[in-house]
């Protein structure tokens, strides 16, 4: 039996040798959003460690009885990067020597290996959302909170989202390169085809990949037009440049609001689902043609501030600008999204 061509070979190495990015990057996320935390919480699995909010996430799931996730609770972190130098050495021996039946068997040997990480995870996540706290503070019977294994579940008022992140995607973009080249070095041997037509046709559904991963779009904000804009939510004319808010939805729709007591409330409704949202943003108080993103909004709460539908709050674009305003009206409280959304649609 003939060895792979050289190109085959060197897409084999390549690709082993890109495997090795996986020490530096995470590997798979895991994603909450909720009213509260529009722009979400993350957790990042890498091979030996985590990395994200996750002390933000265990203070959540304390209420709920759930433990606190710690990265003593995954002994795969022992010995997780021992099986990617595996890989990484089998494939450079593919491609030294050329065989075919060693890279059906690396491919064999990925499924099974990314099978049982499935399982593995899946076991995990059943322990994580079902070995609840009896002592819990909040207990909904026979209700558990099990992640998603992948994709996305609700769970009480989080959207849960499970997905490869950097590491995951290097993993399958790797392996679906490596299993075209054995498809066509193995449709080449059977059918005696010539060596540029086995490349050319390699390289299109290796572009076809890089282009499915790097492909997107970056929705972008639009100016309140005071005046002629309605909120979205009370469909009354935004008038006050003071306290407007804005969504932008990841298929690049904008829904514009006069008062953050208007958005809190669209949100509450879910009149835009929370995988949906791209960018919650605010007017800056300060300055009326500048937007603020909600992960760094700090607002200044007092009923002096008037605003159009009674949320009486203001945005400022640090918290410094916020205690300085806050300074300045007696009475006034300063705080965050996540407190402001709940005393607002309480």
């Amino acid at each position: 039996m003939k060895k792979m061509s050289t190109a085959s070979r060197m897409i084999i190495a390549v690709g082993s040798l890109v495997m090795s990015v996986l020490f530096f990057v995470p590997v798979w996320s895991i994603y909450l959003i909720a009213p509260q935390y529009p722009e979400g919480l993350s957790m990042q699995i890498w091979l030996n460690k985590l990395s994200g909010q996750v002390d933000i996430i265990n203070g959540l799931n304390h209420y709920i009885g759930m433990k606190h996730i710690r990265e003593e609770m995954f002994p795969e972190f022992s010995y997780l990067i021992y099986i990617l130098g595996f890989f990484i050495l089998f494939g450079l021996i593919i491609s030294f020597t050329g065989s075919r039946k060693l890279l059906i068997t690396y491919l064999v040997t990925a499924m099974f290996a990314g099978i049982a990480a499935l399982i593995d995870f899946y076991l995990w996540g059943y322990d994580y959302g079902h070995n609840l706290d009896p002592a819990a503070a909040i207990k909904v019977p026979g209700l558990s909170y099990q992640p998603p294994l992948l994709g996305h579940k609700k769970l009480l008022n989080f959207d849960s989202y499970s997905y490869p992140d950097t590491g995951g995607w290097i993993i399958l973009a790797v392996t679906g390169i490596f299993f075209i080249t054995w498809f066509f070095e193995w449709r080449k041997n059977k059918k005696r085809q010539s060596m540029t037509r086995s490349i050319k046709s390699a390289s299109v559904a290796v572009a076809a990949i890089a282009c499915f991963f790097i492909s997107g779009c970056n929705p972008k904000p639009e100016k309140i037009n005071l005046g002629k804009d309605n909120c979205a939510e009370c469909r009354m004319t935004i008038m006050d440049p003071k306290f407007g808010a804005e969504i932008v939805t990841r298929k690049g729709r904008i829904f514009k609001f006069d008062d953050v007591h208007c958005l809190a409330t669209f949100m509450q409704r879910r009149s835009v689902e929370m995988n949906e949202i791209h960018q919650t943003l605010f007017v800056d108080y300060n300055n009326n043609a500048g937007f603020i993103t909600v992960s760094s909004a700090e607002f200044v709460v007092s009923s002096q501030l008037k605003s159009p539908m009674g949320g009486n709050a203001a945005a400022f674009k640090n918290a410094a600008e916020a205690k300085k305003k806050a300074e300045e009206i007696e009475g006034s409280k300063q705080t965050n999204w996540a407190t402001l959304y709940n005393i607002l649609v309480k």
